[in-house]
């Protein structure tokens, strides 16, 4: 009896995978953290929302890494790979991702980690630069700054006039988008971008004579904050 149950664990676990390589694996998680701290700069440079998420920038990182480790371990050894599989599968996931790019870059940083993970870093850094590139195209006409709107009550069109002239010296670019006007007063919706996300001018603006109200509200093409 004793004899047989040598036999069958006479070989090690840790043998039956394929000999560690340290230089291997350091290389391929510096390729990925490399990858990843790109993917997370290019998402905060392009990001188009309200607020920027540090954590989101940080998980994408961590993603690209996470990934190439998950496949070094996977090439290596059958029985750890279906171990694997088993942990995974009793992650489940809370947070709800409600923009389309932040599901985009998910899947970026997890590609990026699985070919780098798999030997292919040629792959995963040419990849990166042809879609960062991508990217960065499309995205080009809206870097003006954040888009802001701007609801102005006035009482007559001198002070409307007064308003509106404070406001283009204040932003980089305006532009009335709707005008609204009642034997009482006028309300003015404008759209702008701001000069270093300088606000001050708001006080200018209120403080001419004829204004009633002056509300500045951000817009990110969906809803208004």
């Amino acid at each position: 009896m004793n004899a047989v149950l040598n036999q069958l664990f006479s070989v090690s676990f840790f043998e039956k995978a394929v000999a560690f390589s340290l230089p291997d694996t350091l290389l391929i998680l510096l390729v990925s953290a490399l990858l990843g701290l790109f993917i997370a700069a290019l998402y905060k440079a392009t990001y188009q929302g309200v607020m920027y998420t540090m954590t989101y920038g940080v998980s994408l990182a961590a993603i690209t890494m996470i990934s190439a480790l998950i496949l070094c371990v996977v090439t290596s050894n059958v029985v750890l790979t279906l171990g694997m599989v088993g942990a995974l599968s009793i992650i489940r996931f809370r947070t709800s991702i409600k923009e389309p790019m932040d599901i985009m870059f998910m899947f970026w940083a997890v590609a990026a980690g699985i070919a780098t993970g798999a030997g292919m870093a040629g792959v995963a850094v040419l990849g990166s630069l042809c879609i960062g590139l991508l990217i960065v195209l499309l995205t080009r006409g809206r870097q003006n700054g954040v888009p802001y709107i701007l609801v102005l009550q006035v009482e007559d069109q001198a002070a409307e006039k007064r308003a509106l002239e404070v406001v283009a010296a204040n932003v980089k670019r305006s532009r009335v988008k709707s005008k609204r006007v009642t034997k009482e007063e006028t309300e003015i919706t404008v759209d702008l971008r701001l000069k270093n996300e300088n606000t001050d001018f708001m006080h200018a603006v209120n403080a001419l004579p004829g204004v009633r109200s002056a509300m500045l509200v951000t817009y990110n093409g969906e809803y208004m904050t």
